[in-house]
């Protein structure tokens, strides 16, 4: 993959989850939208059979069924407030933004489940982030009419 694994929510960090992950596809099997996908050969040996989440193509709708079917510990099953989760955060880029090249969208501001918290709109419309309160669900990279994605998702970062 081009950039790490965007993993399922309650996700512990990276190098423990994939000494922990048994890969029994639970997690994924929970997932009423079908958003978490189990990784294949060509996300790396040491990703392969890990379930991980593709936002553009269908983000983390945080219905929160995942973490209490996981068996390993690889998702903490205490976490049940989806604002509690951090999959990562959301960036926004500027240059391909269409409100912030002077359009009117409000597409990922409207979407964002933690609503008027994580993603914001300034003075002139344009939407920021909040990195506190971004729970990197991805439901913004979704959303984004431009393409590629103008909001994307860092994994990594994790306020």
């Amino acid at each position: 993959m081009s950039r790490k694994s965007l993993r399922p929510p309650g996700a512990i960090r990276e190098q423990d989850f994939l000494a922990t992950c048994i890969r029994c596809g639970k997690c994924s099997q929970a997932c009423p939208y079908r958003a978490i996908r189990i990784a294949g050969l060509f996300t790396g040996l040491e990703n392969m059979g890990t379930p991980l989440i593709r936002p553009r193509e269908i983000p983390c709708y945080l219905c929160m069924k995942c973490p209490p079917v996981c068996p390993s510990g690889a998702l903490k099953r205490d976490l049940i407030n989806k604002q509690n989760v951090r999959m990562g955060t959301a960036r926004i880029k500027k240059k391909e933004c269409l409100a912030w090249q002077n359009t009117l969208c409000r597409s990922c501001y409207q979407n964002c489940p933690i609503f008027d918290e994580a993603i914001v709109m300034d003075a002139e419309l344009r939407p920021v982030i909040n990195e506190k309160k971004c729970v990197g669900c991805g439901i913004c990279e979704n959303v984004c009419p431009v393409e590629p994605a103008a909001v994307v998702l860092d994994p990594g970062s994790k306020p």
